[in-house]
């Protein structure tokens, strides 16, 4: 049990991703942004999204997630074995389709020769929110051997939807000591372990065996090794040190002799499912003792002795909007004609800014109108995005990105393709224009794909990172011999020195 919990203590958090089925350009780079994103990922704090991954890759860098947040979605790959084999809990914070905790989807390739066959993900034992779906999966074996009721949470009625491809005589029969042949694949080690339908009346939650002793404590998720709420596999709600419990230790107590409220020495902040003393890098403190990507509307972001904290405002705050993903712009993709004035007089905005080329297109299927070029002129007040900023439609007849450039910080606390936090892409700018930028927070930089563009790669991005694990890739822009020397940025006063690759 130590080896547990030691290895829950240091749980390497990576941050996930909301993409669904959109495949991240080309099928390699898509691989490479899975990669680099769970490469030693053991909490996921959104979605765990694995898609079209082809025959031949390796997936083992899978084996150490051990949590998801949101949803995991397996879909559109043709590789044979997916090896979520450490994967204990899915939270379902949020749902797929907002139904499906567990979706599986459409693994083959077209000549059915070639699809998914494993998922051996034997040690999941708890879905705390949402449903499962399975669906046309012709190769893959034993999710008909998996007894799902013992997983899923039954008293909330989630939607299950479960098409089994259950006439392939070649799938492996459960090893004979495996629960009433319930199991995850061939072997004993691929036995399913039940830890509800099995348990005792007097067992509130989840048990290790069939007696009343057996009984975890009702703050485990998973399943446990004994009976109290620190031999839990994983929290129902939060993870403090080697112990669950239903909050994190508040930040503050009632002193009953002063009569005032005294500094808990013992206090910590709530990151998700698990209490810290400090939050992590590019997130911001609350009053509450909770990390947030951002702050409420009547408070605003404030640096005290190294910490970004949200105060409360003396009067009117400043103009704080809600970006793509956040709000009202939930499931928008895009800037558009629709949306654009939401943004008048924003100084900070919370979430991302994702202009497309539908945006100046138009769209028929939604009866949008082309976006008016002269609108960007709202986004001359922003000086500061907590998400990403990426841009891939700009006026043609724009010689650089001037709607921008009061922009002085880019945070990152969300990524596109949970990854970059800048980028610029098939654009026929000839300058950035980004003039006040001062720093990008967290994510890398993407400038590629604009012909007329010089010097970017001139530019010193490292002096703009926070952390040395930031990266820039700018290619396939206007070759350096063909940029006139007079030609400079005037965004950053170290401008042309070598920058790192």
């Amino acid at each position: 049990m130590l080896t547990v919990l030691l290895f829950l203590l240091s749980s390497t958090v990576c941050q996930g991703t909301n993409n669904k089925l959109t495949q991240l350009g080309h099928v390699e780079d898509h691989f490479t942004s899975l990669q680099r994103m769970y490469n030693n990922c053991e909490v996921v704090l959104s979605n765990l999204e694995i898609t079209y991954v082809e025959h031949n890759r390796d997936l083992t860098f899978l084996k150490t997630i051990q949590e998801v947040a949101g949803y995991v979605l397996i879909a559109l790959n043709m590789v044979d074995v997916i090896p979520l084999e450490n994967l204990q809990i899915i939270r379902g914070n949020v749902l797929y389709d907002n139904s499906f905790a567990l979706a599986v989807l459409s693994n083959y390739h077209m000549n059915k020769t070639q699809g998914l066959r494993e998922l051996p993900m034997k040690r999941l034992s708890e879905i705390l929110n949402g449903g499962v779906k399975i669906s046309n999966n012709p190769k893959l074996c034993n999710m008909d051997t998996v007894l799902w009721n013992d997983i899923i949470d039954t008293s909330r009625k989630p939607l299950t939807v479960l098409d089994f491809a259950s006439n392939l005589s070649s799938c492996p029969k459960c090893h004979p000591n495996c629960t009433e042949d319930h199991c995850w694949g061939a072997g004993e080690q691929n036995c399913q372990t039940l830890t509800k339908v099995i348990c005792a009346q007097q067992c509130s939650g989840r048990c290790r065996g069939k007696v009343p002793s057996d009984c975890c404590h009702n703050q485990c998720a998973a399943g446990c090794t004994g009976p109290r709420e620190s031999d839990c596999l994983a929290c129902r709600k939060f993870r403090d040190d080697a112990t669950c419990k239903d909050t994190c230790p508040p930040l503050v107590l009632y002193n009953p002799t002063t009569y005032q409220m005294d500094v808990n020495p013992e206090g910590k902040y709530s990151f998700g499912a698990t209490c810290v003393r400090e939050c992590p890098h590019n997130y911001v403190v609350t009053d509450h003792g909770s990390c947030v990507r951002s702050c409420n509307t009547d408070t605003y972001e404030v640096e005290e002795n190294g910490v970004r904290k949200c105060k409360k405002c003396d009067g009117l705050c400043s103009k704080v909007c809600n970006g793509i993903g956040i709000g009202e712009l939930k499931g928008i993709l895009s800037i558009n004609a629709t949306n654009i004035d939401s943004f008048k007089n924003c100084t900070k905005i919370n979430g991302d800014v994702s202009i497309l080329p539908v945006a100046f297109l138009g769209d028929a299927f939604t009866k949008t109108l082309p976006l008016d070029p002269k609108k960007l002129d709202v986004f001359r007040t922003v000086k500061e995005i907590s998400g990403f900023l990426l841009i891939q439609a700009w006026p043609d007849n724009a010689t650089d990105l001037y709607a921008f450039e009061n922009l002085e910080i880019i945070r990152g606390r969300t990524k596109q393709h949970g990854q970059y936090s800048l980028a610029v892409v098939n654009l026929k700018i000839q300058s950035l224009g980004l003039r006040s930028l001062k720093e990008i927070s967290d994510g890398d930089i993407a400038i590629m794909k604009n012909k007329n563009l010089c010097y970017a790669d001139t530019m010193n991005w490292r002096s703009l990172f926070a952390t040395q694990s930031q990266k820039t890739k700018i290619i396939q822009n206007r070759n350096k011999n063909d940029c006139s020397k007079s030609v400079c940025f005037p965004a950053f006063a170290k401008a042309h020195n070598e920058m790192e690759e």
